[in-house]
């Protein structure tokens, strides 16, 4: 369960807040029968024989529950179940049927949004009904400032201030410079390569380009495919992966020298946006991570 409970209460919180009914326009019955078969839920009150008729009686009729009750009632499991079932609630009521103004319901959207932001969750239109969005939950990969806040961790503790300024440019570029993200995002797997050889007592390196240099790494660090035990688990799986580092370093050197900082470029020419920036930047961020875990682990 990604959703804590104490999110989950925000998220209910807000209804409150902002004087806003879950079930929308809806009666609650007619809300919850959309997600829940309610005739062959118990209830919780002895005269009834159903869910349904429970509901019914204590708040239509009666009205001697709060309004959020469903949040502690067990029988939907909302506050302690899976975020499958909350994110599918919550998409419920954004549903069109429920809600019939536009405006509201992209401000509750928004909301949830910001709050589910936290548990790597948001809610997407996935199709439409007359125009109106029909939404769905969706994870949040991590993010660029995820991998690089990861980044700063390994390196503030390992005295290399000059890692940690490429790591900060790259932060600040990330959106407005993509081009030097990129070069940046190079220039730090130079520059972990070299911290890695340079405390291993290996100083050959001056000449060799991007990839060659990541080889000699990875093979000083004892990660090259033929030191991966046939034995060991996963093996094989292991040794595809290995040999994928230096495709990736490839890659990223040629959108460098394609597209980054560092060479002269036709005044035509077009960069690459903030994506790509980001994609070069995570690719970079998670080799550099492992590379240097590795170096600190052996």
């Amino acid at each position: 369960m990604t959703i804590s409970e104490s999110l989950r209460r925000d998220i209910f919180d807000y209804f409150d807040i902002h004087n806003l009914f879950w079930a929308g326009r809806l009666e609650e019955t007619e809300f919850l029968s959309r997600l829940y078969n309610l005739q062959g839920m118990p209830s919780h009150d002895a005269r009834y024989s159903n869910a349904e008729q429970d509901i019914w009686q204590h708040r239509i009729n009666n009205d001697d529950w709060q309004d959020n009750w469903i949040l502690r009632d067990n029988r939907f499991g909302l506050l302690d179940d899976s975020d499958e079932k909350f994110l599918k609630f919550l998409c419920e009521c954004l549903h069109p049927v429920v809600r019939s103004n536009p405006t509201e319901v992209e401000q509750l959207k928004d909301s949830f949004n910001l709050l589910l932001k936290d548990a790597d969750y948001e809610l997407v239109a996935k199709t439409s009904i007359n125009g109106r969005s029909l939404y769905a939950a969706k994870r949040i990969s991590p993010s660029t400032d995820t991998h690089l806040n990861a980044l700063k961790g390994k390196f503030e503790t390992a005295d290399s201030d000059y890692l940690v300024r490429q790591i900060t440019r790259m932060e600040s570029a990330v959106n407005d410079d993509p081009g030097l993200a990129i070069g940046t995002a190079k220039e730090l797997i130079e520059s972990v390569c070299k911290t890695i050889l340079d405390e291993r007592g290996i100083d050959d390196y001056d000449s060799l380009e991007l990839p060659k240099l990541v080889r000699l790494t990875v093979k000083e660090l004892k990660l090259t495919p033929p030191d991966i035990s046939d034995s060991a688990k996963a093996a094989d799986s292991i040794k595809r992966i290995l040999s994928n580092l230096v495709t990736i370093t490839s890659g990223i050197a040629e959108l460098r020298n394609s597209y980054g900082t560092g060479h002269g470029k036709s005044a035509k020419t077009k960069g690459l946006g903030a994506r790509h920036a980001r994609l070069a930047i995570g690719a970079a961020s998670t080799l550099a991570v492992f590379l240097f875990e590795t170096h600190k682990d052996r």
